[in-house]
């Protein structure tokens, strides 16, 4: 239709109120065509109009004849519109839905973000294992916090044989990673085991002195 045009000339040009209001057009005079309604839904969403963006994707996931490829599309775009306006019980069920499409690795980091913002720390450990083990990426720093993160649970709990397990748990993913032993080391202060505190600390030293140096700044 010609108001896709002009809509798309108008976008180019930096006129998005009128670049909407040409798509809505375009899309009364051509209801079925799905890249009209994935324009507009972006186009919402870019605009923080959420609740309209919303409105487009669950329309187009509505239709019968949409291609699987549009429908995991479609699915995708509701999933961030979802995101975008702080619905996160929704956006993570969105995303949970992208499992198994091409989207499935964008879907997982949403979900990593999610996990995180709520400090679900073991939700977090589940995604971010997933993703590692897809070839995604190294997560072995991230996770090493999460164990860090359910230590800090466990001893707010009494529980510091959990948290110590814990604790071994993250070093042995991240070896180089400096939040384990400072936290041990914090731990065995506190428990008045000031050598072994001070073991910890010379360890950390040895196999990463950067870090070592930044904290004995601080």
């Amino acid at each position: 239709p010609k108001a896709y045009f002009k809509g798309l000339n108008l976008l180019l040009n930096e006129q998005t109120d009128k670049a909407i209001d040409a798509f809505i057009e375009a899309v009364q005079h051509d209801p079925d065509t799905s890249e009209l309604h994935f324009a507009l839904g972006n186009l919402f969403r870019r605009r923080g109009e959420f609740e309209r963006a919303v409105r487009v994707h669950e329309h187009l996931l509505q239709r019968a004849d949409l291609s699987p490829g549009d429908r995991e599309r479609a699915q995708h775009a509701l999933a961030q519109d979802f995101m975008k306006a702080g619905l996160f019980d929704r956006a993570e069920e969105a995303f949970r839905a992208l499992m198994g499409t091409p989207f499935e690795t964008e879907a997982r980091l949403a979900l990593l973000s999610l996990a995180e913002r709520s400090r679900d720390w073991h939700a977090a450990a589940d995604v971010a294992a997933q993703l590692e083990k897809a070839g995604t990426g190294s997560f072995s720093q991230r996770m090493a916090h999460y164990q860090c993160e359910l230590a800090l649970e466990a001893d707010a709990k009494g529980d510091s044989a959990t948290a110590t397990a814990l604790l071994d748990k993250a070093q042995a993913l991240a070896p180089q990673a400096a939040r384990p032993a400072v936290q041990r080391a914090q731990r065995l202060a506190k428990a008045g085991e000031h050598a072994a505190a001070l073991a910890v600390w010379d360890g950390l030293r040895q196999r990463n002195p950067e870090a070592f140096g930044r904290m004995a700044g601080e």
